[in-house]
C-alpha cells in the first residue's frame, strides 16, 4: 500500500513538472513560435458534422449536391473534417432543416430559402422569385451585387452563415391531369408549389399546397393534387411524375434560376480554423456551379425521353396566363416591399441588378440566342 501511494506520488510530481515545463517553453516563445504551435494543434483536430437536407438521400442533382460538398471538404482537409449528410425526414423533417441548424441540433443543412418564407420572409429573393433572375444572374447578385452580405444580414438574427450551393437552372412549370387553356382553367387548381409562385397562383384562383418532393407522386398520382411543380426533366423523370400526368407545362416562370443554400450553425462556423472556413467556402461554391453544369447537360436528354418514349405532352402556358402571372406577381412583391423593410431592402438591390443585367442582356446574350436559331 505504502509502495502504491508513493508510485502515484511520484506520477503526481512528473505531471506537475511536465506542465512547469510546457509553461516555461511557451512564456520562452515569440508571438511567431506560439502562433506556430496553436496552428499545429487546429490542424491536428478532427471535425466530425452533421448535414441535414430536404431532399430525399442521394436523389439526383439535389440530393448530391450536399455529399459532393462532404467529399470535397474531406478531401481537401485530408480527412481532417468529415461531414455526414442525411437525407430528408432521416433526422429531421424536410422542411425543418432551417430550424435544426438555427438551434445547434446539427451543425449544416442543404436547402431552399423560399422555405422558410413564414419564418424569414426576405430569404425567397436567395432562391428566386418569379420573374426574377436566372441562375447565372443571381450567381452574379449573390457573389458580386452585394447579395450575400444582404443574405448573411437577415440570417444572422437565427445564428446561421449562409453558402450558395448549387443551381437548377430554369425550370418547367410543371405537370397537370388537364390542359391550361385560359385563366379559367386556374380557378381552383390545387397545384404544388411553393414560395411567391404559390401566393401568385392563388390571386389568380388557384389552391397552393406545400408538399415535399418526396409525396408528390403519390399526391399527383391519388388526386390529393392536380398539378405539380418540382423541378426539370432530369429530376422528374427519375420521379416518374409522367406515370400520374399527361401534360407538361413549360416556361418556368415561378423559379427562373434556384439557388440552394449550405447552412451553418454561426456558433459552429466561428469555431472552425480558418483554413477549413476557407475549404468549405471553395468546396460550396465549386458544388454551385457544378450542380447548374449536370442540370444543364441531362435535362435535354431527359425531355428527349420524356416525350418521344412516354409520350408526355409538352405545352407552353397561353401568353394571357403568363401575363396576368407577371402583373399578379409585381404586385405581390411591390405589396411585400411596402410591408416589410426588410424584404424592401432586399428587393431594391434584387431589382435594381435585375435592371441592369437585363439591359446588357438584350444586346448580348438575349440578341445572340436570337440570332443563333434563326
Amino acid at each position: 500500500m505504502v509502495g502504491n501511494g508513493l508510485c502515484k506520488f511520484r506520477k503526481n510530481i512528473m505531471k506537475i513538472f511536465i506542465h512547469i515545463f510546457a509553461i516555461l517553453i511557451l512564456v520562452s516563445c515569440s508571438n511567431e513560435q506560439i502562433t506556430s504551435i496553436e496552428q499545429t494543434i487546429e490542424k491536428d483536430k478532427k471535425y466530425n458534422w452533421r448535414l441535414v437536407t430536404s431532399w430525399p438521400k442521394n436523389y439526383p442533382g439535389l440530393g448530391m449536391a450536399p455529399e459532393r460538398i462532404a467529399d470535397l471538404v474531406e478531401e481537401m482537409s485530408d480527412g481532417q473534417m468529415k461531414i455526414t449528410v442525411y437525407g430528408a425526414e432521416e433526422q429531421v423533417p424536410a422542411f425543418g432543416v432551417f430550424d435544426a441548424v438555427s438551434s445547434g441540433s446539427h451543425q449544416m443543412g442543404h436547402s431552399g430559402g423560399y422555405f422558410w418564407k413564414g419564418k424569414v420572409p426576405a430569404a425567397q429573393f436567395f432562391t428566386s422569385v418569379p420573374f426574377g433572375l436566372t441562375a447565372d444572374e443571381i450567381n452574379a447578385w449573390v457573389n458580386r451585387g452585394g447579395g450575400l452580405e444582404l443574405w448573411r444580414e437577415i440570417y444572422a438574427p437565427f445564428n446561421i452563415y449562409p453558402i450558395p450551393a448549387g443551381n437548377t437552372g430554369t425550370q418547367m412549370f410543371g405537370w397537370f391531369n388537364k390542359e391550361i387553356n385560359s385563366l379559367e382553367d386556374i380557378k381552383g387548381l390545387k397545384m404544388r408549389i411553393p414560395g411567391i409562385g404559390g401566393e401568385v397562383l392563388k390571386e389568380a384562383g388557384g389552391i397552393p399546397v406545400t408538399l415535399p418532393g418526396g409525396e408528390l407522386f403519390t399526391a399527383l398520382q391519388t388526386g390529393v393534387i392536380d398539378a405539380t411543380e418540382w423541378v426539370g426533366p432530369y429530376n422528374d423523370l427519375t420521379f416518374g411524375f409522367h406515370q400520374a400526368a399527361k401534360y407538361y407545362y413549360y416556361p418556368g416562370w415561378h423559379e427562373p434560376g434556384p439557388m440552394l443554400e449550405l447552412l451553418v450553425n454561426k456558433d459552429a462556423w466561428d469555431s472552425l480554423p480558418r483554413h477549413l472556413q476557407a475549404i468549405i467556402e471553395t468546396a460550396s461554391k465549386a458544388v454551385n456551379q457544378d450542380m447548374l453544369d449536370e442540370y444543364l447537360a441531362k435535362n435535354n436528354k431527359a425531355l428527349t425521353e420524356l416525350v418521344e418514349v412516354h409520350g408526355v405532352e409538352l405545352r407552353k402556358l397561353p401568353d394571357d396566363v403568363i401575363e396576368e402571372f407577371r402583373k399578379i406577381s409585381d404586385r405581390i412583391l411591390n405589396d411585400l416591399a411596402e410591408e416589410d423593410e426588410t424584404i424592401a431592402k432586399v428587393y431594391s438591390s434584387y431589382k435594381k441588378f435585375k435592371n441592369d443585367v437585363s439591359a446588357y442582356h438584350e444586346i448580348s446574350e438575349d440578341a445572340f440566342i436570337e440570332a443563333r436559331n434563326k
